[in-house]
């Protein structure tokens, strides 16, 4: 059955004019990467359909003492409490994610949607913007569209609704958002990406946003996925990046039983489920230059960004790989090769996805990659990057050699084998402990509700997955205890971290598909002191500073953290930098690289609190 089923998917591909090397990776399915012990699949499992996913072989059923797969399993009693879930304390519980139908037939029902973390008001308090899906029913006028939310945040733990009253409910098909300043007027703004239209949502000042994305030119209208800003040719505005993902026709979704027969490109491990992504169009990607007068102009082609493959785009974010002071672009595709695309400065880049190893993983596969997490866990002054992906396939952590040579090192560190049952989207390195050293955090969910129905050794709902970094050298798990924000089992999708109580320690907010959202407060027992950022650029810079890159030297050690929007998967994280100091009573220093390319150093009053940063002030 297997042999057929590889001619099918094969010539299928060749007839949707998929590109020859990627037939091939269908026709020949993942093995582990070379030199790693992983156990044979088990003799009863079913071999991986080469269809619409990529992902490895099956894997060996990985069960807990109580026979539950360990995606929704594996907890202890008692351990350190790193998270508590405080979504109900919050109101947050009292607004659902809706996305498609319980089945999940389509692929569009399956990929969740994104969080945004915004100080819409400026008083100094993280908001939560919360992207919402819909429905076939809600885009035939059937029945009331779901909204977006705005979560006002009341500085007492508790949020509030207002997005009616703002105007950003989208009442579209959402998927992406992406948090910045695009018109430096020193109020962030809102972009949206949908299955449909996009939005732009212009900062009034007054609590309420107006769509201005017609009149800027940036609404395209198929769907679209990941949205990163940055000042890609260095005039002092934020131009806009977005992913496209499939180019799905409303009027013509695939089916798993066309003409009676099961569609190569509509099973996973052999049984029937949604459709795609592999077999369906890629969309194209954007990049819209910022034209200062609060229009864009797409120059994708002209910059050599436009995915003429075809891929299937999902996380995407701008950050100084190489750093060079420009900032670079990566894109996380779903089920075909990454781009690593080097900014060269003249308005163009240099596409380096392959030479640079983001394109694949360790084994020379691409994955079915989801969301991106940019951070520098070695404290080397380089960022590296974490890459999530689909279940069956362990996760890539690419460790920035220098000059944007990456190596995947994920099982050296030890994020090999424990991730491969999980299917993550969101990701984040985040110091919940402020020791000085980038964890890592993943949400994860399935795609298919199937999961839950075949003995794959998955399930539908998963807990999120916490790594403690250990100098540098290694990531070790953080149990699961049973009541904590960490045993908890959801359909995990877009995830955003930030400091939500102005208290130091690093929280998330995941959007959970079909459910309501979940924040993960840190309340971890550590008595490490932090010290925050708030950067304000000047006018050679965006005002928001996105692209900067700050270095803290303190506790005998040098941090680096960048101001970035856009990453995680669909999501935006947290805009102020953030630096856990250990038991170091007082920084040393502070060194702060503009946009603009002034470098500057600055002296902080104190610790344990959160400072403004004005470019110019500095010496």
């Amino acid at each position: 059955m297997f042999e057929a089923l590889r001619t099918t998917t094969i010539w299928g591909l060749m007839a949707a004019g998929v590109p020859a090397f990627l037939s091939a990776q269908v026709a020949a399915p993942g093995t582990p990467p070379s030199g790693q012990q992983t156990e044979k699949p088990a003799e009863s499992a079913q071999p991986a359909a080469a269809g619409g996913q990529t992902t490895n072989s099956p894997h060996p059923l990985q069960l807990d003492a109580q026979h539950r797969p360990i995606t929704a399993g594996g907890f202890v009693k008692t351990g350190p409490i790193v998270f508590q879930d405080d979504s109900e304390k919050a109101g947050l519980t009292r607004w659902t994610h809706k996305m498609g139908g319980p089945a999940k037939e389509y692929i569009v029902e399956t990929k969740g949607s994104g969080v945004g973390l915004i100080d819409y008001d400026n008083d100094g308090w993280l908001d939560i913007y919360v992207v919402n899906g819909s429905t076939f029913n809600a885009l035939d006028g059937k029945e009331t569209p779901p909204h977006a939310a705005l979560f006002h945040n009341n500085h007492d733990g508790t949020f509030t609704d207002v997005a009616a009253k703002a105007g950003v409910t989208n009442d579209r098909w959402g998927f992406g958002v992406a948090i910045g300043d695009y018109d430096n007027d020193g109020w962030p703004d809102i972009y949206v990406s949908n299955w449909g239209k996009n939005r732009l949502y212009h900062n009034n000042h007054d609590g309420t946003f107006t769509d201005v994305a017609e009149k800027a030119g940036v609404t395209l209208g198929n769907w679209s996925t990941g949205v990163t800003w940055g000042d890609y040719d260095g005039d002092g505005k934020l131009d806009l990046f977005v992913a496209g993902y499939l180019h799905y026709d409303r009027n013509n979704l695939p089916r798993s039983d066309e003409n009676g027969a099961v569609n190569a490109f509509c099973t996973f491990r052999g049984e029937p489920v949604a459709c795609g992504p592999r077999g369906l169009q890629g969309e194209p990607d954007h990049l819209f230059h910022n034209n200062g007068d609060g229009t864009f102009t797409d120059v994708s082609e002209k910059a050599g960004v436009a995915d003429k493959a075809g891929y299937y785009g999902l996380g995407a974010v701008f950050a100084d790989v190489n750093n060079d002071g420009k900032p670079d672009l990566l894109v996380g595709n779903d089920s075909t090769p990454n781009y690593l695309y080097l900014n060269k400065g003249d308005g163009t880049f240099d596409d380096v996805s392959y030479a640079s190893g983001f394109a694949v993983n360790e084994a020379g596969q691409e994955t079915a990659s989801m969301g991106i997490a940019v951070g520098d866990y070695e404290n080397n002054g380089m960022v590296d990057v974490f890459d999530t992906a689909f279940s069956d396939s362990y996760k890539p952590l690419y460790h920035n050699e220098g000059d944007a040579n990456m190596t995947d090192v994920s099982y050296h560190m030890g994020l090999g084998e424990i991730t491969v049952p999980f299917l993550g989207f969101g990701d984040a390195f985040i110091d919940y402990d402020n020791d000085g050293w980038k964890d890592l955090l993943m949400a994860n969910g399935h795609v298919y509700p199937e999961a839950d129905k075949y003995n794959w050794g998955t399930s539908w709902k998963q807990r999120p997955l916490l790594f403690r970094n250990m100098g540098g050298k290694m990531f070790d798990p953080v149990p699961a205890v049973e009541g904590t924000g960490l045993g908890l089992v959801i359909a995990g999708r877009g995830m955003a971290t930030g400091d939500l109580f102005n208290n130091g320690k690093l929280d998330a907010v995941i959007n959970v598909m079909d459910g309501h959202p979940v924040l993960l407060k840190d309340v971890s027992n550590d008595t490490n002191h932090w010290l925050e950022l708030k950067l304000v650029g000047g006018p050679k810079s965006p005002r928001d500073a996105v692209g900067s890159t700050v270095y803290v030297t303190a506790n005998a050690m040098k941090q680096r953290e960048d101001v970035l929007s856009g990453g995680s998967y669909l999501s935006s994280n947290d805009p102020r930098p953030h630096f856990g100091l250990g038991q170091a009573t007082k920084v040393d220093d502070i060194e702060v690289h503009w946009p603009s390319g002034k470098v500057e150093h600055f002296t902080v009053p104190g610790i344990d609190r959160i400072v403004t940063l004005k470019e110019g002030a500095g010496k």
